[in-house]
Formats: structure tokens, sequence, C-alpha cells
């Protein structure tokens, strides 16, 4: 009977160049103790040594990693202009590719298909701002008096018990305000003549997207097999080709999945919003909606929102009664509908989903907190695909539901 060492002192032992013997055992089953002899077992010394010269080795191979990574990370901030209208093409063309594929198995030319669709979600986008701007124009009037009300309410509540504040007082206040303005008029003039800039940007940005929505709708179920052919594969896709269509089809996912929360969030606010009587009740809903897509942040920032202007212009009973109805909607939609609908879509825990957020809020503000998701959902696709290929390299056994969910996402293509 031979007892072999495990693994790990397998691996000390190669490293400190003790070879592996077959080591006699006796009736109990533990080595005899002839064999723990000093030339047949390394010394702690050597143990320790070798363990800290693995350990050196992967922290180096860490450093490496990392510091590529913040490599790619400022490259790809110096081509962001460029980064940014294609990767908000790939997000629309998830949206718009449905009915694209649906006209396109019914005949109609790729072409025709593609500019039909676009030209459709162009004018429902300007149905809703048109709709929403004259309630904008017409409420905003009334909405400014009812915050100034608001804020005389304020004051005189200030003045009362317990704060009891002086009149003195709010005065210094607000002369301290008045005066951090004036000496900053010239940070703010330089903002507005900026804000024309990054509103020509945008408006670049906007007329870019388009044109990549376009081409990537009408040529984009050519780019796989493209891709095949250039890495030289003949049969099935190759590594590259799966990932990106694992990518494709999550990111898809979670935008239709997204999408539908938040248009049942926006639609039961939305009513109670009609029925309160809020002011700018069409702009809160579609604030809303646009909200549902930056989770967590968004939905609280819109029912912040909605409680405040019903706070301004309705009182405080109302407000409190649209919290209350915000908060339930909330709860139905991330207890219940929400880990519904996306336990197919996306496998990210809450915490990583809400860290995504704040990183891409503080480094590219909005436009980050609205692709934090996306992109990180994106890296878990590469992640698994990736432990997947290393399990499989290993000779582990994939569990029969995950072999079944890659099966099925490489039998999805483009058509």
């Amino acid at each position: 009977m031979t007892v072999r060492r495990p693994a790990f002192v397998r691996g000390l032992c190669d490293d400190v160049g003790v070879t592996e013997q077959n080591e006699p055992a006796d009736q109990a089953g533990t080595p005899a103790a002839d064999d723990l002899s000093e030339g047949r077992h390394p010394t702690r010394g050597r143990v320790f040594l070798a363990g800290l010269r693995s350990t050196a080795t992967v922290c180096l191979q860490m450093l490496l990693v990392l510091a590529f990574l913040y490599a790619l990370m400022v490259l790809l901030a110096k081509f962001w202009v460029v980064l940014l209208p294609v990767i908000l093409a790939i997000v629309v063309s998830t949206v718009l590719w449905p009915p694209v594929r649906w006209l396109r198995g019914k005949g109609v030319p790729a072409a025709a298909a593609t500019v039909l669709v676009v030209l459709l979600g162009l004018g429902v986008v300007a149905g809703v701002i048109g709709l929403i701007v004259p309630s904008i124009v017409d409420q905003a009037p009334e909405l400014a008096n009812s915050a100034v009300d608001g804020v005389k309410k304020v004051q005189d509540w200030a003045q009362g018990p317990p704060l009891n504040v002086g009149d003195e007082q709010i005065s210094s206040m607000v002369d301290e305000i008045t005066d951090k303005l004036q000496k900053s008029a010239s940070t703010i003039a330089s903002g507005v003549f900026n804000g024309v800039g990054v509103a020509t940007s945008a408006l670049v940005t906007l007329f870019t997207t388009a044109v990549l929505v376009f081409f990537f709708l009408k040529d984009g179920p050519r780019f796989i097999p493209w891709l095949n052919r250039t890495m030289g594969v003949k049969h099935g896709a190759s590594h590259i080709g799966e990932v990106l269509m694992r990518m494709w089809n999550t990111l898809g996912g979670f935008i239709r999945t997204q999408a539908i929360v938040s248009f049942v969030d926006a639609a039961l606010i939305g009513i109670g919003l009609l029925v309160l009587n809020v002011p700018l009740a069409g702009v809160l809903i579609v604030i809303t909606f646009i909200g549902g897509f930056i989770p967590i942040v968004g939905a609280f920032v819109a029912g912040a929102l909605a409680v405040l202007i019903a706070l301004v212009s309705v009182g405080l009973t109302k407000a409190l009664i649209v919290l209350a109805i915000i908060l339930v909607v909330q709860q139905l939609e991330g207890n219940v509908l929400q880990p519904w609908l996306q336990a197919k879509s996306m496998d990210l825990h809450a915490v990583i989903v809400l860290l995504a957020v704040t990183l891409g809020g503080s480094l590219y503000g909005i436009t980050g907190a609205f692709l934090a998701v996306p992109a990180a959902s994106c890296l878990a696709v590469a992640l698994r695909y990736i432990l997947e290929q290393v399990g499989k390299a290993a000779g582990e056994q994939i569990a029969e539901e995950d072999a079944e969910a890659a099966a099925k996402a490489a039998e999805r293509q483009i058509d």
C-alpha cells in the first residue's frame, strides 16, 4: 500500500526539488517513521521560500495585468469621443433589432426594413418630446409660483419653534449665497460657453449614433461570419465570436427587460400622479421611465423629484401619498417584477449593480451611470466564458444546466 502526498504538498516539493516517491504506510495508515527523514521531506525554510517565490510570481503577474488594464482605460479615454457613439448605437440596435429581423423575415429588403424601423423610432422619440415640452412651458410659471410659496412656508416654519431662526440670520444666509454666486460669475459664464460646446458635441454624437445604428442593423448579421472567416474557423464559432454573441444576447435581454420594468413603474406612478393632480405629471412619467434604465439610482432620483414637485405644488398630505405610491411600486419592482424578468437575462448581484452604477457615474456622469450595468453584464459574460473554458481544459464536468445554456447560446445566430 502506498500513500501519496496531497496536491499542494507535491507542488511545493517540486519547487524545492524533492521527487515523488512511494511512501509505505504502517497498519494505522500513517507514513512510517523512516519516511520522515531529512532526505525525504523539505525543511520548513525551503517550503516557506518556495511559497514566497510562488506568491511573488503571482503578485508580479497581477501587477502586469493591472498595468495593462490601466493603460487600456487610458487609451479608451483618449478615444471616448469615438467610442461613445459606437456604444450607444449598439445599445439602441439591441432594442430595434427584433422588429428589423421580423421585417426581414417577411421578405423586406435589409435597407428598407432598417430605414423604416429607425424612422419609426425617431418618430416615437419626437412624439414624446412634443407631448412633454408644451406641458413644461404651460405649467412652469405655476410651478415657480408654488416654489416661491413653498420657500415662504419653510421660512415661516424656520422662524417658529423649535428652531426660532431670526430674520437677521435668514438675511445673512441669503446674502452669503448671493455673494458666492457673484464671486463665481466668471465660472458660471465660462460654464455657459462650455455648455454650447457640449450641446454641439451632443448633436454630433447623436447624428453619428443614428448613422451607426443604421449600418449596424443593416450589415450587423454579417459581422460574426466575417469574424469567423478572419479567424480561420470554418465550422462553429471562434472564441471571440462566441463571446460577442453571448454579450449581444445578454445586452438585448437586459435592455428589453429594463424597458418593461421601467414602463410598469412609469405607468403605475403616473396613474397616481394624475389622480392627485400633480403638475408636470407627463414630464415625471417620462423621467421615471428613463430613470428606470439606471438601476437603483435612477428610481431614487425620479421618485425624489416627483415627491418634491408634489410637496411644492399640492401640499404635504398629497406629497406623502405620492411617496407611499412610489415606495410600493418600487418594492413591487425590486422584489417581484425585476428578479423574475431578469433571472434569464442577467446574473448580477445587487451589490455589483450598485458599485457599477456608482463607478460609472463618478467617471462619466449620467452617461456612465446609464452604461454601467450593461458594461458590467458584458464583462460578467466574458468572465463566465473564460471560467467555462478553464473548467473544460481542467477536465471538470460542467453542470447540465450550464451546458444546456451554453449550447443554446451557441445555437443563437443573427439571421
